[in-house]
């Protein structure tokens, strides 16, 4: 039952598109996922309303600082993975969020300020293992990418994330046009009209290598609590 927590302080880094792309991916595969919304925005849990029953997949609006240990506590037996989305903003639930989590993903676009957004992520959590001595694993996730052409923004963020021995995902997530109208549409991207959506394969093929190679990072059978058992 590992929590996945996708953060970023700066709005607008593709945290939100990541987490469903995900959520949706892992959910195909059979895992059951409750995706704790914990973005003001709400994107997902709009999503969540007009799509109907998704197979495997439960929303959780409105959560606060207060209530996400309840949430997460609550929906263990029915849960094998949980998705947090959290707000672009650096505050206590995002810390709260990052303490309960096995892994955090950490979605980077190619320019300095996401970059910036991810730094305050990363010194959070040196913060946390250096003051209190919790590990947290994360990765980076490269968003928004041009699936012909990487800009010299991009090769910045990489060198310096390289620099700092930053994990990042061999996976970036493309920028799709599916991946924006499944917020309009509802459903899956399986579920979208290929005659109404652009390169909706292309996209079904970048979700699908993204959710294998997290579901290889986060295995089903390890968790953070379990480690510390052992």
């Amino acid at each position: 039952m590992p929590v996945i927590t996708f953060a970023n302080t700066k709005g607008g880094a593709g945290k939100t598109t990541a987490a469903l792309i995900l959520a949706t991916e892992l959910a195909r595969s059979g895992a059951r996922v409750t995706i704790l919304d914990a973005d003001p925005q709400h994107w997902i849990s709009h999503w969540h309303d007009i799509s109907g029953k998704v197979p495997n997949i439960e929303v959780i609006s409105y959560v606060t600082m207060a209530s996400i240990q309840t949430h997460i506590n609550d929906n263990r037996a029915t849960t094998d993975y949980f998705i947090i989305d959290l707000a672009g903003a650096r505050n206590t639930l995002m810390a709260t969020a990052i303490g309960l989590s096995d892994h955090v993903m950490i979605p980077i676009q190619g320019c300095a300020m996401d970059a910036k957004g991810g730094a305050q992520v990363l010194e959070l959590l040196g913060h946390l293992e250096e003051k209190a001595g919790i590990r947290i694993d994360h990765s980076v996730v490269l968003t928004r990418v041009n699936s012909l052409v990487t800009t010299r923004a991009l090769q910045v963020v990489k060198q310096l994330l390289s620099e700092r021995a930053v994990r990042v995902l061999d996976t970036p997530i493309i920028e799709r046009a599916a991946f924006r109208d499944v917020f309009d549409c509802g459903g899956t991207l399986q579920t979208m009209d290929p005659l109404r959506v652009s390169n909706l394969d292309k996209a079904c093929q970048n979700a699908r290598a993204f959710g294998d190679e997290v579901r290889q990072l986060v295995p089903l059978r390890l968790t953070r609590n379990m480690r510390r058992a052992a």
